[in-house]
Order: structure tokens, then C-alpha cells, then sequence
């Protein structure tokens, strides 16, 4: 399989660390800044729902979801844990731009399955610091989505709490099955 990240790689195939990534996103960049026109929209999602998803790049959000330009905010993180940090986003999405759903979306062959909480004991060792963040991995991709869908609903901070949907992608046939709550 291809995408349009063709990189140059190095010796055995490694990606060239001489910035040339970056220097080809940032030419990119410029092509796409040259045609851009102001779409003219706000930073309001006009189907006032927020996704929280995984940060890995077999998802295809948009794609996935029929989605446009403008229909949603989308949060991304390691696994789609609704952590600290994507509680505040969703307050901020809701309480100041009107978002009022919520889709969560994990995936099957997450890289977050096959680590520990150990994983911060070994950056410790290494760095001598111990992370101030949890791993959050996890073993049964469907209970980590009852336990994200369990943290939103529950969280005092966020107006809309009944419009909370849970599901898993699978990245092999670009399904989603959703999960029940219960």
C-alpha cells in the first residue's frame, strides 16, 4: 500500500532524518496556500459534534465519517483516551462552540494494547523523570470505550452528556461497530 507520504528513505529503508519530511510538508504547504481560498466559515462545527479518536494514521476521519471541511472538531490522541486534556478541549468545543454530540472512536491493532503502564517506569529509567501522564493502554479495545464513553458522560464540566456515542474502526475493513454503553 502507497499513500501520498512518499518519503525518501536511507540506508535499509530508514526514513532520512535530515528534515527532508518536513521540508516536503511545508513545500506542500505552499502549493495548497497558493490555490486556498477563505472558505469563510467559523470555528463553530456546523454539525456541533466533536470526535475523539486515535492519532493513528490508518484513520482517515473524514473519510471515514462522510465528513467535510467544517462539519466537526476533531480531538486526537494515543489510543482516543479521554484524558485531562481532551475533557478540556471538549468543554471548550461545547461551552464556547456549540458542539452538543460526541463520537468516540478507537480502533482494532492498537498500538496502546501492546504496551504497560510500565512504559513510564522505562522513560523514567531512561530520562530519570517519570512522566506526569498515564499510558493508558489497554487489553479489550471495547471496555477502554465503555470507559471513555463512562468519562465524558460523567464529566461536570461538560453541558451535553446524552448524545455520547462509542465505537471501534477496523482498520481492515474500515467498518465501525459501535459499543454499547452498558
Amino acid at each position: 500500500m502507497t499513500t501520498s507520504a512518499s518519503v525518501p528513505t536511507g540506508p535499509e529503508g530508514a526514513i532520512a532524518t535530515d528534515g527532508t519530511v518536513i521540508n516536503r510538508l511545508v513545500e506542500a504547504n505552499g502549493a495548497y496556500a497558493a490555490a486556498f481560498t477563505d472558505p469563510g466559515m467559523d470555528a463553530r462545527p456546523v454539525l456541533q459534534v466533536a470526535v475523539v479518536a486515535c492519532m493513528d494514521a490508518r484513520l482517515d476521519l473524514h473519510a471515514a465519517l462522510g465528513l467535510e471541511l467544517g462539519d466537526c472538531h476533531t480531538i486526537r490522541n494515543a489510543g482516543g483516551a479521554v484524558t485531562d486534556d481532551v475533557i478540556r478541549s471538549l468543554t471548550i468545543s461545547q461551552r464556547a462552540l456549540g458542539t452538543r454530540s460526541v463520537i468516540l472512536i478507537h480502533h482494532t491493532g492498537c498500538g496502546l494494547e501492546s504496551l504497560t503502564e510500565d512504559f513510564r517506569q522505562e522513560l523514567e529509567a531512561e530520562v530519570g523523570q517519570r512522566p506526569a501522564w498515564a499510558v493508558e493502554a489497554f487489553r479489550d479495545v471495547d471496555q477502554d470505550v465503555r470507559q471513555s464513553m463512562q468519562r465524558v458522560r460523567t464529566n461536570p464540566f461538560l453541558l451535553h452528556t446524552d448524545d455520547v456515542r462509542g465505537f471501534v474502526f477496523d482498520v481492515k475493513s474500515g467498518l465501525l461497530r459501535e459499543i454499547d454503553p452498558a
